[in-house]
């Protein structure tokens, strides 16, 4: 696949990752200078909205609440219909990008993007530069912990494997690190270049300054794949 450097006009970069690996917060960082940005979880659960408010759902969290825990009855129907409007959301996201070729964004994805389809994702491929936050095996435990602790939507498609007598939440400690290896690799395959999450971290406050050296740190390994 052709690879796309930063630098060229417009700037489009799509983030993504596992939920908690920062995507949210380098899109805010950016945003913060002035430039456009949008967030799949916001739209996603704006489409969702009436179904959550039926239940007294509402925020990112009331979506995770809304799909239950992955053995919950209700949890394969509800993680089809999220997985219908994210499809749906990034598909609108692509084609107002492919109508106005001078349109800059950057894109907060979901951890799931990378099951949104072969089409889309090629789409996403030419339309923004896509960078990886990869997280550390250290990390990735803190993510877990946090999934735990503070749950966000997680599609899990078919990683979620119960052992007899095995409460939910140890399936969730044993298998939350198999869901993560199973899409590190998709997420390398998608991604024009990857930025371990331990890099990124910064003492500064300034979140210009931040910015413009997330922007440089993608410029060098976009230009040192080539």
């Amino acid at each position: 696949m052709t690879q796309v450097s930063y630098r060229e006009k417009p700037l489009r970069l799509a983030l993504i990752g596992m939920s908690g690996s920062g995507k949210t917060f380098w899109t805010k960082r950016l945003a913060e200078t002035g430039r456009p940005s949008t967030s799949c979880d916001d739209r996603i659960e704006q489409r969702l909205a009436p179904r959550l408010a039926a239940g007294g759902y509402a925020g990112i969290n009331g979506v995770a609440a809304w799909m239950g825990w992955p053995d919950s009855p209700t949890y394969a129907g509800r993680e089809a219909e999220y997985l219908a409007e994210e499809i749906h959301t990034l598909d609108e996201i692509l084609t107002v990008l492919e109508r106005n070729r001078q349109q800059e964004l950057i894109l907060d994805t979901t951890g799931s993007v990378i099951y949104t389809g072969n089409n889309l994702l090629m789409r996403l491929r030419r339309q923004m530069t896509v960078v990886y936050l990869a997280a550390s095996a250290e990390e990735q435990q803190l993510l877990i912990e946090r999934y735990m602790t503070d749950p966000k939507p997680v599609l899990w498609r078919g990683a979620f494997q119960p052992r007899a007598g095995e409460a939910p939440r140890e399936t969730v400690t044993r298998c939350y690190p198999a869901l993560i290896a199973a899409r590190r690799q998709s997420y390398e395959v998608l991604a024009h270049c990857t930025l371990p999450v331990a890099e990124l971290r910064d003492n500064s406050r300034d979140a210009s300054r931040d910015a413009e050296a997330f922007l440089k740190m993608i410029q060098d390994k976009v230009e040192g794949a080539r």
